[in-house]
């Protein structure tokens, strides 16, 4: 479970890096912003299993 969680979060932040490269380019801010946010949650659910992982040890 943990694992299926820690790919998630790295999904989410090379989507958003990708969106947000994408959204730089044609001069989209939204989807900047966007991809933005979704690097922020995709790091934010990283911590959170390595938080997890670190009180199972």
């Amino acid at each position: 479970m943990a694992g299926d969680q820690k790919a998630k979060g790295k999904m989410e932040q090379a989507k958003g890096k990708a969106k947000e490269a994408v959204g730089r380019a044609v001069g989209n801010e939204r989807m900047e912003a966007e991809g933005r946010a979704d690097q922020t949650k995709g790091d934010a659910r990283q911590a959170k299993e390595k938080t997890k992982d670190a009180f199972r040890h």
